[in-house]
């Protein structure tokens, strides 16, 4: 029996290709492994959403091709889809793109017979689209669900519309049979995942029925919480809100990248927002739900950013105190409306300011993010067991303010053994930085 290993990078949405991609390969009588060197085919899921996404993506293959030259090299995902064949990439025995994954034992065979296939095929019909993964790459107990492909909003600095295509919703009736798969297998936190939450359904039913899937999924028997991530601001549905503060298995964190706040750079982004429209989001957030966790996502860097507009960046950013923010600076891509904004000469000279601005903004939402965290000081929570720390009863895990993989963990003080996926009631007695101490109760 032959070995796949895969090597996913990029997003969640990415994670989930991954786990059909393994799906469909041991049900061809592939052998999955953690371990590359073992492996007869070494998949690299890759990214190529931003300039450092596509540059990762290339030289993991190339590393890999190093390291493991008797290996068959698959290049999957994102960058194989955006560039397919304009690729010259002898070092990858395939190129396989993201739409289609139905086809990858195909490639898989290909590759067996020694060939070198490159394939970016469409997209299938949405009921042909398989939703049983057999493997999931998530910590135990712990799954993504994602809701749709693509997105129509069309920013001017964005690829995905290039690579994933327009919203392409799943049927409504399939996700809510996927959730409940995913509960009966044990899944305690489930991850709803799009480009934008807020758009489900648009190109199916003609409106967002995002609130409407989650009052379904949150009204399904069994012990279970639900997280949403990537909720796009100005598509918010706002009866979410009391949704979320009526359902308990609706975790209240939301994921809202405002990528800016000074609404002429918005505007060039393709975005209609302003700081005082996304205070105003804020606010009615937390107004509803005190315990709400917000996190944003902030853009520099982008084509006619002076100092006047990054100073009401830092403007927003204080008023909004985010409990976590994450920030990138912007990356000319081709085929996108803003590559033609300016040259790379002045792209170049731009981004030098843009990593000095990124530091000075992220100086000051670290010391809000630690400010933030001690709100949650003697309160109790549950929590779910990440991994134990060697020789110490400790434990990482995580309570409800803090997403996977992105966000602060929380130090648990067990005398009790615990194991990864249990879920623990905990009591907060410390913050420290980004991070929380607790004990199990």
């Amino acid at each position: 029996m032959e070995k796949i290993y895969i090597e996913s990078l990029g997003c969640a949405k990415n994670q989930v290709d991954s786990e059909i991609l393994l799906t469909y390969a041991l049900e061809n009588g592939y052998e999955r492994t953690s371990d590359p060197a073992v492996a007869d085919v070494i998949v690299v899921n890759s990214c190529g959403f931003i300039e450092d996404a596509k540059k990762e993506s290339i030289e993991t293959v190339l590393s890999m091709r190093e390291l493991y030259p008797s290996a068959k090299i698959i290049l999957a995902g994102c960058l194989a889809q955006r560039y397919g064949a304009e690729m010259e990439f002898e070092e990858a025995n395939a190129i396989f793109g993201n739409h289609d994954l139905s086809q990858f034992p195909k490639i898989l065979k290909d590759v067996e017979d020694s060939e070198h296939p490159v394939e970016t095929p469409e997209y299938p019909d949405p009921d042909r689209e398989r939703d049983d993964r057999k493997i999931l790459l998530s910590r135990k107990r712990t799954a993504y669900l994602k809701i749709s492909e693509g997105c129509n909003h069309c920013c001017s600095y964005c690829a995905i519309p290039v690579i994933r295509g327009p919203l392409r919703s799943r049927p409504f009736e399939k996700i809510v049979e996927e959730a409940k798969r995913l509960i009966s297998e044990g899944i305690y936190e489930i991850s709803v995942i799009a480009q934008d939450l807020g758009a489900y359904g648009l190109d199916l039913y003609g409106k967002s029925r995002f609130t409407e899937l989650m009052d379904a999924l949150s009204s399904l028997d069994g012990d279970f919480v639900l997280r949403m991530l990537y909720i796009h601001p100005d598509t918010f549905p706002m009866d979410l809100i009391p949704l979320t503060k009526e359902k308990e298995k609706i975790l209240p964190y939301f994921d809202i990248p405002v990528q800016h706040a000074d609404p002429r750079i918005l505007s060039k982004m393709g975005r209609t927002g302003s700081r005082e429209i996304y205070l105003n989001l804020i606010n009615n957030i937390r107004s509803a739900l005190p315990d709400a966790v917000i996190r944003t996502t902030i853009m520099l860097g982008f084509p006619g950013e002076d100092e006047k507009s990054f100073a009401e960046v830092k403007r927003f950013i204080m008023e909004g105190q985010f409990d976590w923010m994450g920030s990138f600076t912007y990356s000319r891509e081709e085929d996108t409306p803003a590559y033609k904004m300016r040259n790379k000469k002045d792209h170049d000279k731009a981004h030098k300011i843009a990593l000095s601005y990124q530091k000075e903004l992220m100086e000051i939402q670290n010391g809000i993010s630690e400010e933030r965290m001690k709100r949650f000081v003697g309160n109790t929570y549950k929590a779910i067991i990440e991994e134990k720390i060697e020789n110490e009863e400790l434990y990482f895990g995580r309570i409800y303010a803090q997403a996977a993989d992105v966000d602060g963990l929380t130090v648990i003080s067990s005398s009790r053994e615990l194991k990864e996926g249990n879920v623990v009631d905990v009591r907060i007695t410390k913050s420290m930085g980004f991070d929380l101490d607790a004990v199990a109760l």
